[in-house]
């Protein structure tokens, strides 16, 4: 009688393991696309109002000196770096849509999934100036437009793709998976690896 019962409660439990699987997969994608839109609009629409309102004007001082508003087009990477190479960093961008795009196949993680989503939203506006801004189709120069004293000038797909990294950082490590396992239940596993 006891197997019986064990047996039929083993048999109820797989179902509802898979339910819930199911159920954190589903929070976790929504969370990513949410995370993504949520950073890609913020960045457009903040482009589109300083390219519209501050291009071609005097800084505009948010904390006096500190805290400035004026556009910058950077053909570079992160503190204008690299402007020769503005076809590799496109290149990279759309490597990083295609890992997270992989990676969303495993994604059960709350946190995994907000820090994917900053990233891939932040990338993604950088890679829309790359692709549709002056001079060329995968050579555009990207608009920045926030500028810190004595620090560097960026824009909202920067800080989201920051944030994005440090959230990253964080969870690797203190250990937190994409798909919520155990340690060793993820031995050999990578980001990229099919589940």
């Amino acid at each position: 009688m006891e197997r019986i019962i064990t047996t039929h409660n083993a048999s109820q439990s797989q179902p509802e393991t898979a339910t819930r699987a199911v159920g954190k997969r589903t929070l976790a994608l929504t969370a990513l696309l949410t995370a993504a839109v949520l950073t890609y609009a913020l960045d457009l629409g903040s482009k589109l109002v300083a390219v519209s309102q501050l291009e071609g004007q005097e800084p505009v001082g948010i904390a006096g000196h500190v805290l400035t508003l004026q556009v910058f087009r950077n053909s570079g990477a992160a503190f204008s770096r690299g402007q020769a190479f503005t076809a590799v960093f496109t290149a990279i961008a759309v490597a990083v849509v295609v890992v997270i795009t992989r990676a969303a196949r495993r994604l059960q993680s709350l946190p995994w999934a907000v820090a994917l989503g900053l990233l891939l939203g932040g990338t993604l506006g950088n890679l829309t100036d790359r692709i549709f801004r002056a001079p060329a189709v995968f050579r555009g120069h990207v608009v920045d437009f926030i500028s810190v004293e004595h620090f560097a000038v960026f824009n909202l797909a920067d800080s989201g793709i920051v944030c994005g990294g440090a959230l990253m950082v964080l969870m690797s490590i203190r250990g937190t998976s994409l798909d919520d396992s155990a340690p060793q239940d993820r031995q050999g596993r990578s980001i990229l690896s099919p589940r």
